[in-house]
């Protein structure tokens, strides 16, 4: 594995090295998430001339909880300093700041995916598939690392398919330990199951890919080596739910959720600051 990837910590957002691209980069409209409309390549009103969010630590009381709920998995580092070399898109042209734009939601989604990978090659039951996987890394690294008009021009749609087989192989194979080929009850991919009443479900070793799970009580349920990639879990409540061995879990899905002390997770991730608070 490259030494550049090698620690997951530098998937995570570090936004002291970055020039706040989500901030500016991205766009969002006025919801439950967002105070107020933002255009793309406009800065966020909250956002410092040091790059620094203003109201970081009261996001949420302030109406931006989408905010809270978003990582770059270390695009926005990626981008600024490797990428474009340090060049903050505020000193520079107004191209220069257009193509900065551009490419940083192009190198976040290949960084989801580098996420994902790091985390397959992690898993011993996806052995069968790790010198794929491994491959599949190196090359998604490349390509984050090529130059912003190659990056801009990638057709990241057709590479993500590839990758996806991968990680569909890697599911099979781990929830096949967890009794995930005992049934179709264990395939619920894409299922909507907005407010589903699952409180002490069996859902050990089940397929949730892309699922909609908002707003479901999930207090209690058995979610042990569950995939759970790509799954909504807005407002779900994961309290006492059992987490362990679930895997392509993200921070971001957990922190959209609720939960208690007592839900037990996987070691990729922590519990948000915010459950205590919402129990």
């Amino acid at each position: 594995m490259p030494d550049e990837i090698a620690d997951r910590s530098e998937l995570r957002g570090d936004c002291a090295s970055c020039f706040g691209l989500c901030c500016v980069a991205l766009p969002f409209a006025a919801s439950a998430d967002f105070a107020l409309d933002k255009p793309a390549g406009k800065p966020c009103p909250n956002l410092g001339s040091d790059h620094r969010c203003g109201i970081h630590s009261r996001l949420r009381e302030k109406g931006f909880t989408g905010c809270t709920v978003y990582d770059c998995f270390g695009a926005g580092q990626k981008v600024s300093q490797v990428v474009f070399g340090g060049q903050d898109w505020r000193t520079g042209s107004r191209d220069h700041a257009r193509r900065m734009f551009e490419v940083f939601p192009v190198v976040r989604q290949l960084h989801e995916l580098l996420r994902y990978l790091t985390e397959a090659l992690s898993l011993p039951a996806a052995r069968p598939v790790h010198a794929d996987l491994r491959r599949a890394l190196e090359e998604t690294e490349r390509l984050t690392r090529r130059t912003p008009e190659e990056v801009a021009g990638l057709d990241v749609a057709a590479h993500r398919q590839e990758v996806n087989v991968l990680l569909l192989r890697t599911s099979d194979l781990v929830r096949a330990g967890f009794g995930g080929k005992s049934g179709r009850k264990k395939d619920r991919r894409h299922a909507d199951l907005m407010g589903a009443r699952l409180k002490g479900a069996d859902l050990r070793g089940a397929s949730l890919r892309g699922a909609c799970l908002i707003a479901a009580d999930l207090t209690g349920a058995d979610l042990r080596g569950a995939d759970l990639i790509g799954a909504d879990l807005r407002d779900a409540d994961l309290s006492d739910a059992d987490l362990t061995g679930a895997f392509f879990l993200t921070q971001p899905q957990l922190e959209a959720a609720r939960g208690s002390a007592g839900t037990r997770l996987p070691e990729s991730v922590t519990h948000p600051g915010h459950w205590a608070a919402r129990r």
